[in-house]
């Protein structure tokens, strides 16, 4: 059985690549974000290359990925919803845990979970409906 410190030193650059191959092989299948992504992307090797380079900056601290996640998103604010962040962590999820030891899936998961948050609150954010909310809150 391999400890923590081991099962983290699966992470690397080759099975980060892999990784992203894996999950997108399986995002473009999906029924839902399949159409999405094949829209939105017309390069794919590029874009392996982009994500896994932007993992590799976030997992590892290479520092390879130059860009803006938030901005990449936000020019398709139109054509998604906050359900599909969910379907999409899903399927990240289940392809961590079936290619990676608990500690480094768990690891790969909980950097997602964030990410997606972050990115979900400043796309669906509404600043109007909090305070309706927070009004709401206070006479209850």
């Amino acid at each position: 059985m391999q400890t923590p410190s081991e099962q983290l030193a699966t992470l690397n650059e080759e099975a980060l690549r892999g990784l992203v191959r894996a999950f997108y092989a399986k995002v473009r299948e999906d029924e839902v974000l399949g159409p999405i992504f094949e829209g939105a992307i017309g390069d794919w090797p590029a874009h392996l290359e982009r994500l896994t380079a932007f993992w590799s900056s976030v997992i590892l601290g290479t520092g390879r990925y130059k860009g803006n996640p938030f901005a990449a998103h936000l020019r398709h604010a139109e054509t998604i919803d906050p359900s599909m962040f969910d379907r999409w962590l899903a399927i990240w999820h289940e392809t961590t845990a079936s290619r990676f030891p608990t500690e480094a899936a768990a690891l790969l998961q909980l950097k997602a979970d964030r990410i997606a948050e972050s990115i979900k609150a400043g796309l669906f954010f509404r600043p109007d409906l909090a305070v309706v909310e927070r009004q709401a809150a206070r006479s209850a």
